[in-house]
């Protein structure tokens, strides 16, 4: 045995930290609150607006920010009365909005409607515009006294109706709604974990401990990140990205680990010996895992996007602490704890959820898939690609408010009622125009004909507002784009600006140059750098994980059938994503409806996640497979033990991300809704139809193909658990038929 388990890394650190239990404890304990320390000092330093662009929009912001120009946060209120608005009633309510939103310290600037001619159609409502102070990444934070002042204003004038929508009020909204329902979640999923842990180990002791070491490692990583934040900046959501991904891995590692050391125990080895056979086997399994989850989370730098990056980051850093944390201080413990770990059992449930008794269900499951392996293999592949299918006709976007939020909240019945009244208002396009002469007759021809031709489009709705900065060489003009400001025409108006309009005008003009901005444009070329950088990430991350899964398990077929299924679950949950959120077929079931899109950014980065997410349980289950053929199992008794007894953890493992995830399909925005399905169903069909089923059936029917190896990758080194002799001849015993020893 000693001979084995020094033939692989995991065994050997799982070696050390039980000989130095103590050393190996206080230490992750020290890390973690010194890391904890350090993130607290540093404090996360968040993207910059500029930051977040892309393609023009990326220059664009450049601009903004080199020559001091950069658009304050701003504030829309419409009011709406019975009376014409040009009569002296209105004037009197429309006189008072602005008195009180000049009296507020958050603005600098309110713009008088009847001057600027922001007069709806109608002629019963008027747009004041209202510039704010300060960040205007911080603009929730100084919102509250304009929306005071609109209800002072609301109070003396009950007759009149005033809707406010902007950067501040917008902001407001999402701190004390959307982030408050996304924390509350995210901490919801700890309980549910430790819940799902009390079923599976049937102990309450045995349950805490990879809820514990996934929060530890979470707040080790998360300290580390704010370090790394002062030269990477970060999304705001980065630390929750990496609390899901670090109580998914965390848990996960830890259960294969403390599952395999219970199974051995209830085998009748001693301690040291369960703890050493856990450490070759379990914890191979989980630097493996590790291994790959980080290779597929660095896809994510290919994207160019910094947004991406730190998210890379983020789940990087917790995944290699989580994996830390498995092979050292989970050993440790285990070796302190001993048989204690069991401590707190619940009556009937340990018994049922003793490691090594058979698993009747699972029996029954692998005796039909492996009778006809070919006929399971075509089953399981066609349900998968049922499924997948409407992922063919997957249309991304970067949704706007109102497919992002729910119709009936105040905040979008006002968004509504100010684009009613002027299409495009809340969300214009910006042109900006950089030349050595802005006053030049040149450039002022320009903008006359600029304006003329974008009227002539009829994509544009009056005014077009002009600003001339010739202390730093800038024309900027503000044009309202027809339609809402995201669907289809203003997307035709945006496109006319730029590939006709402006090369038409600016483009005559010596020296000068003329960038396209604002929210539509903001979200068009990063939707183009998301099309752009899919491709390479996804090559990137099936070659690497075909490589690892080579190297791992010295086999061409394990490895291109890992990549393969991994690649058919994800269609599928891609299918289902596509056919519950585009076409809003059992959308009403999480709350949601049909919005006729995926939101851009998710199709990658579900991608990444739930590929190094999934090869958790894949890794896990196939090192059982090799494991038993190594002791001489043919390849279907080796399928059959392998995923009966990895059946129930792998059960417990998934049950815990799928209610993890389905956690977030239940919160507000269809962002986190249209994420929280894709990943929970697609952990479900994995550990499900894939594990079960597909790759039993798909390993059997291969026969001993499986572990085929040309001649001239007879070079890859050898470094999984192989017993001895008398062990092997054990196994084989008590391992023949595909009942195993289920889990």
């Amino acid at each position: 045995m000693e001979s084995d388990s020094r033939q692989n890394l995991a065994a050997t650190i799982g070696g050390w930290s039980v000989r130095h239990r103590v050393i190996a404890v206080v230490g992750w304990v020290v890390f973690v609150a010194v890391a904890m320390m350090v993130g607290s000092w540093a404090g996360q330093v968040e993207m910059t607006e500029d930051e977040y662009a892309a393609g023009d929009s990326a220059r664009f912001e450049q601009i903004l920010g080199e020559t001091d120009l950069r658009t304050p946060a701003s504030e829309m209120f419409l009011v709406t009365t019975d009376a014409p608005v040009t009569s002296p009633e209105s004037r009197d309510v429309v006189s008072d909005l602005v008195r009180r939103l000049h009296a507020t310290a958050s603005v600098t600037e309110v713009v008088n409607p009847y001057v600027a001619g922001l007069v709806s159609e109608d002629g019963k409502s008027v747009l004041v515009r209202v510039s704010m102070s300060g960040d205007p990444m911080t603009a929730g934070d100084r919102a509250q006294p304009l929306l005071d002042a609109a209800a002072a204003t609301r109070s003396a004038y009950p007759e009149a109706r005033i809707d406010e929508f902007g950067d501040g009020s917008a902001n407001a909204w999402f701190d004390d709604t959307i982030l408050k329902d996304f924390r509350r979640a995210e901490w919801t999923a700890v309980p549910l974990a430790i819940g799902i842990l009390v079923v599976a180990f049937g102990a309450l002791l045995a349950a805490l401990l990879p809820v514990g070491l996934a929060l530890t490692s979470f707040l080790a990583a998360n300290g580390i990140l704010a370090l790394v934040s002062h030269r990477m900046h970060l999304d705001s959501s980065a630390s929750s990205v990496m609390l899901l991904v670090g109580l998914a891995v965390g848990v996960d590692y830890s259960l294969f680990y403390l599952r395999r050391e219970r199974e051995e125990r209830v085998r009748g080895r001693d301690p040291a010996t369960a703890l050493r056979i856990a450490g070759a086997t379990s914890g191979r399994s989980v630097l493996v895992s590790g291994m790959t989850v980080v290779a597929a989370m660095s896809g994510m730098f290919l994207s160019q996007m910094l947004i991406f990056e730190g998210f890379a980051t983020a789940t990087i850093l917790v995944v290699l602490v989580a994996v830390a944390g498995s092979v050292t201080v989970l050993p440790a413990m285990l070796s302190l704890l001993g048989d204690r770990v069991d401590l707190g059992r619940i009556p009937g449930l340990a018994r049922m959820r003793r490691p090594g008794t058979e698993n009747r269900f699972w029996h029954g499951v692998l005796a039909r898939v492996l009778k006809r392996p070919a006929v399971s293999v075509v089953a399981a592949t066609g349900f998968l690609l049922v499924l997948a299918i409407p992922a063919v006709g997957m249309h991304t976007e970067r949704l706007g408010l109102d497919k992002l939020l729910p119709a009936d909240t105040s905040i979008m019945q006002s968004y509504h009622h100010i684009t009613a009244a002027f299409p495009g208002g809340p969300t214009p396009a910006r042109v900006l125009v950089t030349a050595p002469d802005v006053r030049s007759s040149e450039m002022n021809s320009a903008v006359e004909d600029f304006q003329a031709r974008a009227i002539a489009t009829g994509l544009v709705q009056e005014p077009l507002l002009v600003s001339t900065h010739p202390d730093v060489g800038v024309v900027e003009v503000e044009v309202p784009l027809a339609g809402d400001g995201t669907d289809a025409t203003s997307v035709r108006a945006l496109d006319a600006l730029r590939d006709d309009v402006v090369p038409a005008t600016f483009g005559k003009v010596p020296g000068a140059e003329a960038y396209v901005g604002g929210n539509l444009a903001f979200s068009q070329d990063f939707n183009a750098q998301l099309q752009h950088a899919m491709v390479p990430v996804v090559l990137f991350v099936l070659v690497l994980a075909f490589l690892l899964m080579l190297v791992a398990f010295r086999s061409v077929t394990i490895a291109a059938v890992s990549v393969v299924l991994n690649v058919l679950s994800m269609a599928a949950a891609f299918g289902v994503m596509v056919a519950v959120f585009q076409h809003g077929w059992g959308a009403s079931l999480v709350g949601g409806r049909g919005v006729g899109a995926i939101e851009s950014w998710i199709p990658l980065f579900t991608f990444v996640i739930l590929f190094g997410l999934s090869m958790d349980y894949h890794v896990f289950v196939v090192s059982r497979i090799r494991e038993a053929h190594d002791r001489g199992l043919p390849t279907r008794d080796a399928v059959a033990h392998g995923v009966a007894t990895s059946a129930g953890v792998v059960t417990s493992a998934a049950a815990i991300m799928v209610a993890v995830f389905a956690v977030f399909a239940t919160l507000s925005m269809t962002t986190f809704k249209q994420l929280g399905v894709g990943l929970a169903v697609a952990i479900l069909l994995d550990a499900t139809v894939v594990r079960a089923v597909l790759l039993p059936s798909v390993l059997t029917f291969l026969g001993d193909r499986t572990w085929w190896l040309p001649r001239w990758l007879s070079f890859l080194p050898d470094r999984a658990y192989h017993p001895p002799p008398e062990d092997r001849q054990d196994s084989v015993k008590g391992a023949a038929t595909p009942a195993g020893t289920g889990g």
